[in-house]
């Protein structure tokens, strides 16, 4: 059997490759080295993944060791090509939160005029805040999305205050970019919490980040219900968005 072989060399455990592939779907395999020699040979092998019919494809490596993914058709007609990277950070519990726990993320306000607002870096606005929006947008939702490059003495909580005056749901990409632009912690932390109540009225979505990365910018924010995309993808997390807001299960 043909297949492509991606050698990862030797990984921690709880690291988290991810696989990207281009064209046909295909069958995924992690596994470490001596699983990998059992399945170059044709016996039986033990291995995390299986038959992708997306991508990208993120897998955690369970413990330290040699690691390899390999990338096969397994008899279907087709072509894929395929590449890996290792994302940084460790994956959280599969089982997380679900967000209709967390009520006061939707305001049940009818007359607003935008369903979710989106606050961002204008750099993660090609690779998060597009496929959000437009995957949103085909669910039937009116977005608001705007990137912060503030003019000197503004407020980015002022700014953000008016967004979420107007929508019903408020999101809030966190990365990088986004700590790079020097807003004080209490403005961020005010963002996500209402100073009064306590209530959580923006969801979180942490980019390329890890959680040490939060707890150092901020460790009441780090606390905070959030989603990753080194989690799930961006379509997972809309999916997610559309059906609390909705009120019901949805696909996209």
């Amino acid at each position: 059997m043909k297949f492509v072989k991606h050698d990862l060399g030797s990984r921690s455990g709880g690291e988290i490759v991810e696989v990207i592939l281009k064209g046909s779907a295909a069958n995924v395999r992690l596994m470490d080295s001596p699983n990998f020699q059992y399945f170059r040979s044709g016996r039986r092998h033990q291995y995390i993944g299986g038959h992708a019919k997306r991508s990208p494809v993120r897998l955690q490596i369970p413990r330290s060791g040699h690691w390899y993914v390999t990338v096969d058709m397994g008899g279907y007609k087709g072509t894929v090509r395929s590449s890996v990277r290792m994302l940084p950070g460790k994956l959280r519990p599969l089982v997380d939160t679900p967000l209709s726990t967390v009520p006061s993320l939707v305001r049940n306000n009818f007359d607003v005029e935008y369903d979710v607002f989106i606050s961002y870096a204008s750099e993660d606005k090609e690779e998060v805040v597009a496929p959000l929006t437009a995957a949103l947008r085909a669910g039937g939702l009116a977005v608001w999305f705007d990137d912060f490059e503030l003019k000197i003495g503004d407020s980015l909580r002022r700014n953000i205050d008016r967004g979420i005056a107007s929508s019903r749901f408020g999101i809030v990409v966190l990365s990088k970019a986004f700590f790079g632009k020097g807003w004080p912690n209490y403005e961020l932390d005010g963002l996500v919490t209402k100073a009064v109540s306590g209530d959580q009225v923006l969801l979180p979505i942490w980019h390329n980040i890890t959680k040490d990365e939060v707890i150092s910018f901020s460790p009441s924010l780090a606390d905070k219900l959030a989603r990753n995309t080194t989690m799930q993808t961006v379509e997972e997390i809309a999916e997610e968005i559309l059906e609390v807001v909705l009120g019901e299960p949805v696909e996209v």
